[in-house]
């Protein structure tokens, strides 16, 4: 069994249609550890942290989409954040609510814009390109470890996980 990942910044996820948009959250517990640095008398959640928590959802939109398409899993990888601006600090509590849209897909990367809300109010927004697939998963072996890998995350994170794979498959 895989579990959860380690480095999880996404708590569930919401909403998940493909090709187009995904909503979910990530809940700001006091207990964070980067809270003791960042900062000691003020803690607030890293920017960097924030900017994870939606790509990790832009991530699972992608591999949705591209499998009802396509019938082959990605890995995406961020590798550019563009735009990103800070609007609000998000402090232990916050209800973060994550919200990405797919703008643009191609063979091998894609573009999504962004944003985390708390109350209503925008805290982060960025657009977010990925590339897929870094290396060694051209072979059947690799595909189907990454396969039941992410649809074991999904089925953790995504109540919508099991109407989705009977639509598909």
């Amino acid at each position: 069994m895989v579990g959860p990942m380690r480095w999880c910044f996404l708590d569930r996820i919401d909403e998940l249609i493909p090709g187009e948009r995904a909503r979910g959250r990530k809940g700001v517990a006091n207990s964070e550890d980067y809270f003791a640095d960042h900062f000691p008398g003020f803690p607030v959640v890293p920017g960097v942290v924030q900017v994870e928590a939606l790509a990790q959802l832009a991530g699972k939109l992608i591999e949705v989409t591209l499998f009802g398409t396509q019938k082959r899993w990605v890995w995406p990888i961020l590798s550019i954040v563009r735009k990103a601006k800070f609007r609000r600090f998000v402090r232990p509590g916050d209800p973060l609510v994550l919200e990405v849209q797919l703008s643009h897909l191609r063979e091998e990367s894609a573009l999504v814009k962004a944003k985390a809300i708390v109350e209503g109010k925008c805290t982060t927004q960025a657009e977010l390109v990925f590339v897929f697939n870094p290396a060694d998963l051209d072979t059947e072996k690799a595909q189907q470890k990454l396969e039941d890998m992410e649809r074991e995350h999904l089925s953790y994170l995504w109540d919508g996980y099991r109407a989705w794979c009977e639509s598909v498959e």
